[in-house]
């Protein structure tokens, strides 16, 4: 069973840097508050079953109308906000609901975080009990003297630059707070108050993306980045085509399980010429009768010994070459798995990491779902496995 996890907003600074007339996070950006950029993510993200707000306090009632007008329906508490912003997480810390197990942390002025990013680091901190995003130092670090003067070059080979959000066992971030009290610690980030009690943080790759906005140049770049992304949908213009593909193999031993490039673990594997992994032909096939170009067979006959045991996924990228000399970009994929044994739950994340790079589009992207057909048939029987997939795919515009 997924844990469930909270996330708390911080938005209860005042950003005097941006020289505005009112919060930045209640500032537009692209015609919409920034703040709704930021919460709408998190409305996407199936993981977060609630989100915590903190503001000013002169500012919850206009938080609350702008939740009412743009239908945040996962904002169930607007608190007040401290003076740092330690104070603001501990007061949305105390606002989640009791069965809350994870408390997921991020600023209000990051509006590009990613569902897929939300995910990832939620993963890791139920394995570490707590992880955030983070991206590698990229430019020289010098340290100066007050006077100035460069005193040496910083090794920046370990040097990792912090985003959010910030995934913290509930009990941990509390007891984090208390300790923090009792010794009057300000921490810059909640990674800083596990720190000071002595406790690790797993480190999840971020994003060049995750920006945070803090001054009107920040806002300009936001700007700039919504602007291309809406470029680069309105080049998807029309020929959107759907496809249906699907896929069965026997199980037999001595043969291993691979679903969607993934060796699992089992006592019984899918009989095939290629590696019979039935997820990702029946992906492809999908994508073949999205392009009307046959099916699978066609293509990579098992009579062809070229193709004898070869990693489907290799069939797939050849697949994809396809759909990009047709001028197709693939929008999403929806795939369901049929198999009575073995559990699939805990592989699908890396399927669907393996089935987005070669692909190359985004983690949301791709839909995995696994079901029993509870003893009925031969999925039932578990003498093989199936598999149904639907993509979408949308014509590039010409340049």
């Amino acid at each position: 069973m997924s844990p469930r996890a909270a996330a708390i907003i911080p938005a209860g600074g005042i950003g005097r840097r941006m020289g505005l007339t009112l919060p930045k996070q209640f500032s537009p950006l692209a015609g919409v508050p920034l703040l709704v950029h930021t919460l709408r993510c998190f409305e996407n993200t199936p993981a977060i079953v609630e989100v915590v707000l903190v503001v000013p306090e002169e500012y919850r009632n206009q938080a609350a109308e702008m939740i009412v007008a743009y239908r945040l329906t996962k904002v169930t508490r607007i608190v007040p906000g401290g003076r740092e912003r330690q104070d603001s997480v501990q007061a949305g810390l105390m606002a989640l609901s009791t069965e809350i197990e994870f408390a997921v942390v991020h600023d209000a002025a990051r509006p590009f975080i990613t569902p897929a990013l939300i995910e990832r680091c939620l993963i890791a901190a139920v394995e570490a009990g707590a992880a955030m995003a983070a991206i590698p130092v990229k430019d020289t670090i010098k340290r100066v003297s007050d006077a100035g003067r460069i005193e040496n070059t910083v090794d920046r080979q370990r040097l990792w630059q912090a985003q959010t959000p910030q995934v913290i066992r509930v009990d941990l971030l509390r007891r984090a707070f208390a300790v923090a009290a009792e010794t009057d610690f300000i921490g810059t980030d909640e990674a800083g108050l596990l720190e000071h009690l002595g406790l690790p943080m797993t480190v999840v790759m971020g994003s060049e993306r995750n920006i945070k906005i803090t001054t009107p140049e920040d806002l300009l770049l936001a700007e700039a980045l919504l602007m291309k992304d809406e470029r680069d949908r309105e080049s998807l213009v029309g020929g959107m085509r759907i496809g249906h593909g699907y896929d069965a193999h026997r199980l037999v031993v001595g043969r291993p399980l691979v679903l969607g490039g993934l060796l699992i673990p089992h006592d019984t594997g899918l009989l095939g010429h290629s590696d019979a992994d039935v997820l990702t032909h029946a992906l492809c096939d999908a994508l073949l009768g999205a392009l009307a170009k046959g099916d699978l067979g066609k293509h990579f006959p098992d009579s062809d010994p070229r193709y004898a045991g070869v990693s489907s996924l290799v069939l797939l990228e050849q697949v994809m070459a396809l759909a990009a000399e047709s001028r197709y970009a693939l929008v999403n994929v929806d795939v369901t798995v049929v198999a009575q044994k073995p559990k699939l739950a805990p592989h699908i994340l890396a399927i669907r990491e393996k089935l987005a790079r070669v692909c190359r589009v985004d983690l949301e992207a791709i839909s995995i779902k696994a079901t029993t057909t509870e003893g009925m048939g031969f999925t039932g029987r578990e003498e093989g496995i199936s598999a149904h997939a639907v993509v979408l795919l949308a014509k590039l515009a010409r340049i």
